[in-house]
């Protein structure tokens, strides 16, 4: 008898819709309220779902936190590579630097979410970060060592040069509206975030120029 192996349906695009919205607004929600506020309920409801209609894309609230960040994960790393691929040492500070940035406008919501995962100790998403994020990280340090000993750059502590570039960056996001505040306006504008990057990445360039 001869078996024909089943081949995985492809989610059909309303299925994918709906799995889009309920990220987006778990998302929103994580990022007021944090995990421990948040119900399925309270975002199916938001949704105009039953919570057995919600449970059918994720079965609890923790697979769906994770799956938030997973997004938020995803994005950030498609863009952690411009200091490993990158020939020139202020080209590549420049790229980096405007990519964290862009997507601390672009996503503050989800980083949010990161940040208040971070803050707590990364209870739930540890093994993600050292599994993706500390291989890139040692290899973007790994560049500016083999560019110090090149000559090009002056050697520092690259590894806290890596954390002040993300701190610098994430405040963007995290303090944007308290920024904003003391600034007179109602949000942080694209010169504002042009300039941010400008001088980021001038003081940054300093500590390394020779």
């Amino acid at each position: 008898m001869t078996v024909t192996a089943s081949v995985p349906r492809t989610p059909r695009a309303a299925t994918l819709r709906k799995q889009e919205a309920i990220l987006a607004e778990a998302e929103r929600q994580f990022a007021r309220f944090g995990f421990e506020g948040v119900s399925l309920d309270s975002i199916a409801a938001a949704l105009e779902l039953s919570r057995q209609n919600l449970l059918y894309h994720w079965p609890s609230k923790e697979e769906l936190y994770r799956a938030v960040l997973d997004s938020v994960m995803d994005e950030w790393l498609a863009n952690m590579n411009a200091i490993t691929q990158a020939g020139e040492p202020r080209a590549a500070i420049q790229a980096y630097v405007a990519d964290k940035l862009r997507f601390s406008r672009e996503r503050p919501s989800g980083n949010a979410v990161f940040t208040r995962e971070m803050m707590a100790g990364a209870p739930r998403y540890a093994d993600v970060l050292k599994a993706q994020v500390m291989p890139l990280l040692h290899a973007d340090v790994a560049r500016f060592e083999r560019w110090a000993d090149e000559g090009r750059i002056r050697r520092l502590d690259f590894m806290h040069l890596m954390f002040l570039i993300w701190s610098s960056t994430q405040a963007y996001a995290d303090l944007g509206a308290q920024f904003s505040l003391y600034m007179g306006k109602p949000a942080l504008d694209d010169a504002d975030f042009e300039r941010a990057r400008g001088l980021i990445v001038n003081l940054i360039w300093r500590s390394l120029a020779v």
